[in-house]
């Protein structure tokens, strides 16, 4: 033993001789006790030497070698002082697995590489804990003091930190102030850096850094240089679906690397068992911690700490990972404190971010905590925990798993608005991510009595926000559970036909949308009466429905029986009986009949804009509308201000890509090829038609259409050879999608017919010139506008070819 003062092996001192004895206060400031502490001989002197003391340090092993995407915050921490008196201790805080250690470990290694020392690093996840790793670093710098109580042997160190400076000690995984008090206050003249997920209001710390998931480009590194892998695609979904934790980013890389399994092929495996495959490291290295070990710690200390707060996570877990608003929480005065208590203790344990506003849980925690939730009790549960305080917002009996509580939450939370109301679509922006992932998990049974509700809701905003696509899926469960649960001719049951019939008439898929139309239609009408004002909404979707279908007779009688009813039942001034009267009169306009379309058109939107206001979605609809029938009745300078306010409109409400969007600008592109401005109009056509195609497809009919729209305009500026691969795609297109005699498919065919004679190949242009007229004459009429233009078109080109000279 190399200490001075040693004790001879013979003993001929005695033991009071050979120490020096310390008196150290403990306990509060009301309480101080005096006791005293054995001191080793040599005071506190150390038994290393004075040079090596620096270079004293028990740092582990990285996980791994790589690292990224923490540049920031290591340099947060490399400009914290290390020396002199009264430094203030420093904590990294954040979600379990979010690499707070790793990245502290990586900053205590520069500060040894830059001289500073020693290093210590501690596991202070409790107090003995604390203790027993201030004691090693009091063993490490001298031996002797591994026979001494842990406790003296801690009480040593601390005070040999306090008469030296530039050291750093780590105290990793903190889990309770208490457990730190002690020592924080002491421990002044060096750097002390505290992890934790614990995010409590810590005595004597600085700001704290809160440690947040990596970006989506390190992340994608991250997994790269683990793996070797060049499928930044692959990577990239899959560090996606990890939610770009870096514990969870190693531990896949690491099974990747040893197993050469494939990004995909490891990403179907998660999706398939995520808390299987989140369970299970690299093979070969047993040692390696996995997410679900990690948080099943956590979750037994928040149990101890209040077991409501695991209920409520175990009820979070089944939302999405987006920011959840409070309000969805709401369970009134009586319940709210107990609550929001709970919501604190998991945001001490880092287990959600917690706003004022929000709660937001990582989507692996999520996976780890429904993976160890009990499974659905056959019988509803006596009310309790967090059942019991959110009794209010879940319908008798009590729902049995946390998934049900979630669905009944979020069918109280979503707007009592009108589901087409633009003032609740910012709430519901908010909800949908938590509904789609309620409704999409096993648990979630057709049984509960709250799902077709909000699969029907829901399926109704996403269609007003231009979201056919994703309603679809919503409408057609809605609609199975409703039947199944009322009966095939149930009142309820043929509203939702027709919901799903709209669904589908807005994908572009008339004939499909038709037989349910007429089922929903014949249903309410023998449930409820011919005069009721869901058959006259059901009416007024069929004459839609027909209208795709070009059966314009049909769907005119039935716009008119749908105003009829609506006007009597809801009176002249509602905002139904306008959108009939719109309905009515594009219809009129279509059949040749634009002088008796024109003052219902007037009238609905006077209508609109007396109850809804100038700004509002729903009056833009009936400006394009009346825009298109005065500029199809010759007055284009009239026209064009009523379609540019349109477009206005609807882009301030409804934004730059909704569906609306789309068709107004293609209707103002219309009215600027009417007043010969085609340079104006060929911007907003093409425009249209990429907005169409992204949220419908090349394949839509309005994409077709507004395809053909742009065909016309640079017909029209003189550019038939952009102009004819356009129009020859635009018809095959429509044809598949309406069929041959659609009045659609004579538009794409005249559309055709114009390129070609423009390219000098009039030969080639009659077959299209001769099929659209017999088309239009077919579906319009022989006196229609659009046949006589047809017709004159047709004459034009027989006297071309007739050797008559080019009358275009």
């Amino acid at each position: 033993m190399t200490g001075q003062g040693a004790t001879s092996a013979s003993g001929d001192r005695s033991a009071a001789a050979g120490r020096n004895l310390g008196v150290v206060a403990t306990g509060d400031h009301n309480h101080i006790e005096q006791r005293t502490v054995v001191l080793p001989a040599g005071g506190v002197g150390a038994a290393v030497s004075d040079d090596a003391v620096a270079r004293v340090n028990n740092l582990p092993t990285p996980d791994s070698a790589v690292f990224r995407g923490r540049d920031e915050a290591l340099a947060a921490l490399e400009a914290l002082p290390a020396a002199g008196a009264g430094v203030v201790a420093q904590s990294v805080r954040g979600l379990g697995g979010v690499g707070k250690s790793t990245l502290v470990l990586h900053h205590a290694r520069r500060f040894l590489a830059a001289g500073g020392g020693p290093v210590w690093w501690v596991d202070a996840e409790s107090g003995p804990k604390v203790m027993a790793g201030l004691a090693g670093l009091a063993t490490a710098l001298d031996p002797v003091h591994a026979g001494l109580p842990l406790e003296d042997a801690a009480q040593w160190a601390v005070v040999w930190l306090q008469g030296r400076t530039g050291w750093l000690l780590v105290l990793d995984n903190a889990e309770d102030p208490a457990d730190l008090d002690p020592y924080l206050g002491r421990l002044t003249t060096g750097q002390v850096l505290i992890t934790t997920r614990r995010d409590l209001p810590w005595r004597d710390l600085g700001t704290p850094l809160r440690l947040d998931t990596l970006t989506p480009a390190a992340a994608v590194d991250v997994l790269r240089e683990i793996t070797g892998s060049t499928d930044t695609a692959g990577l990239g979904r899959l560090a996606e679906e990890l939610g770009h934790l870096p514990l969870a980013l190693q531990q896949a890389g690491a099974y990747l690397a040893q197993t050469r399994t494939s990004p995909r092929d490891y990403l179907d495996q998660l999706r398939q068992d995520p808390a299987g495959v989140l369970a299970t490291g690299a093979p070969g290295d047993p040692q390696q911690r996995t997410i679900a070990k990690l948080w099943s710690v956590t979750l037994n200390a928040v149990e101890r700490a209040d077991p409501d707060a695991v209920e409520l996570l175990r009820v979070l877990a089944y939302f999405g990972p987006d920011p959840l608003p409070r309000t969805v929480l709401d369970v009134g005065p009586e319940n709210q404190r107990a609550i929001d208590h709970a919501l604190g203790v998991l945001a001490a344990y880092s287990m959600i971010t917690l706003t004022e506003d929000t709660v937001t849980v990582h989507r692996l925690v999520q996976t780890v905590v429904r993976a160890t939730t009990p499974p659905a009790t056959p019988a509803p549960l006596p009310p309790r925990g967090v059942r019991r305080l959110l009794r209010r917002r879940t319908p008798p009996p009590a729902p049995s798993h946390p998934s049900d509580i979630a669905l009944s939450l979020l069918s109280w939370a979503m707007p009592s608005d009108r589901t087409d109301g633009i003032r609740a679509w910012p709430a519901w922006q908010t909800l949908l991510p938590h509904i789609h992932a309620v409704v999409g998990h096993d648990q979630i049974t057709d049984s509960h009595p709250e799902l077709a509700t909000v699969l029907r809701r829901s399926a109704s905003h996403l269609r007003a926000r231009g979201q056919a696509s994703q309603a679809l899926p919503m409408a057609e469960r809605a609609l199975a559970i409703t039947e199944a649960t009322l009966g095939p001719q149930h009142p309820d049951t043929a509203a939702l036909v027709g919901d799903l019939a709209s669904t589908l008439g807005e994908l572009g898929r008339p004939a499909e949308a038709l037989p349910l139309e007429e089922r929903a239609l014949a249903i309410t009408e023998a449930s409820l009466g011919p005069e009721h004002p869901n058959t006259a909404a059901l009416l007024g979707n069929l004459a839609t429905t027909l209208t795709e279908l070009g059966r314009l007779g049909e769907a005119l009688a039935t716009a008119e029986r749908a105003l009829t009813i609506t006007e009597k039942v809801l009176g002249p001034a509602h905002p139904d009986t306008a959108l009939c009267l719109t309905s009515v009169a594009t219809l009129l306009s279509e059949t040749g009949r634009k002088p008796e379309a024109l003052p219902l058109a007037e009238r609905a939107l006077a209508i609109t804009e007396a109850l809804l206001g100038p700004g509002h979605p729903t009056t833009a609809l009936h400006l394009g509308n009346l825009a298109a029938l005065i500029g199809e009745m010759g007055r284009p300078a009239e026209a064009l201000p009523l379609a540019q306010r349109a477009v206005a409109i609807t882009e301030t409400a409804l934004g730059p890509q909704h569906p609306h969007t789309a068709l107004l600008l293609g209707a103002l592109a219309a009215r600027l090829n009417d007043l010969d401005r085609p340079a104006e109009a060929l911007p907003l056509a093409a425009r249209a038609r990429t907005i169409l195609e992204t949220l419908f497809g090349p394949a839509h009919p309005n994409t077709v259409i507004h395809l053909a729209y742009l065909a016309t305009t640079l017909n029209f500026m003189g550019r038939p050879a952009e102009a004819l691969p356009l129009a020859e795609r635009a018809l095959v297109a429509v044809e598949a999608a309406l069929g041959p005699e659609h009045p659609c498919t004579a538009l794409c065919l005249s559309t055709l017919a114009t390129a070609l004679n423009h390219l000098g190949r009039p030969a080639e242009a009659l077959p299209s010139a001769q099929r659209a007229l017999t088309i239009t004459e077919t579906i319009l009429g022989p006196e229609h506008p659009d046949t006589a233009t047809r017709r004159d078109d047709l004459a034009a080109l027989r006297r071309l070819l007739a050797g008559g000279g080019d009358e275009d």
